[in-house]
């Protein structure tokens, strides 16, 4: 079981990374916000979880441990594999998913690509109780947003990683952080793909 990778980023794409270690390069999944603390080029890091099916072995990657464990959670849901759990982990932090889940915000939910009503209904009444405690505690960060400070730098990386070039991202990294006050370094990306027209 491959727990972590450490080596130099060779490829960053919308949702996943290349990174080598050893002479071999890891296809690894990741959510928008984890590529964007990535520089290609550099070395990285990624906490990693191996997910085994008959026909595949896919990477998923991961920045810090509490988006780790919100992968592994979500997928204990039926209907829940970990395409869906990652695309959680790109809209909501891990606090504001605790929140929501323990108090039954199905409407911040279904702001999950992919989940509807009744698998938002099903991740509250199967995950309540198990994220009420951590939620109680982490309330008070739950709609905390990344510094001003580097974010900037990320989404530029992370757009020349999908091949944007400086004089194309710049722009759309200024309008994005001018007009995204309060949101996190995956929305941030997200507006800047989105006026570039890959949104």
């Amino acid at each position: 079981m491959i727990a972590s990778l450490r080596g130099e980023v060779r490829h960053i794409g919308l949702d996943h990374v290349v990174v080598e270690c050893a002479g071999v390069g890891y296809r690894v999944l990741v959510a928008p916000n984890t590529a964007g603390t990535l520089t290609r080029g550099s070395e990285g890091f990624l906490l990693t979880s191996m997910v085994v099916r008959e026909d595949s072995q896919t990477l998923y990657g991961f920045t810090d441990g509490p988006q780790q464990d919100l992968f592994h959670l979500l997928q204990t849901v039926q209907g829940v594999g970990p395409r869906l759990a990652m695309a959680a982990i790109a809209v909501l932090e891990p606090a504001q998913m605790q929140v929501a889940i323990a108090s039954g915000d199905i409407t911040t939910l279904c702001l999950i690509p992919g989940v509807g009503k009744r698998v938002a209904e099903r991740i509250h009444v199967e995950l309540k109780d198990k994220v009420s405690a951590a939620s109680s505690n982490g309330s008070a960060s739950a709609g905390s947003t990344v510094p001003a400070d580097g974010v900037s730098e990320q989404l530029l990386n992370a757009l020349e990683g999908l091949g944007f070039t400086p004089k194309q991202a710049e722009p759309a990294v200024a309008a994005a952080v001018e007009a995204g006050a309060g949101k996190s370094v995956s929305e941030l990306l997200r507006d800047a793909l989105k006026s570039l027209g890959r949104g």
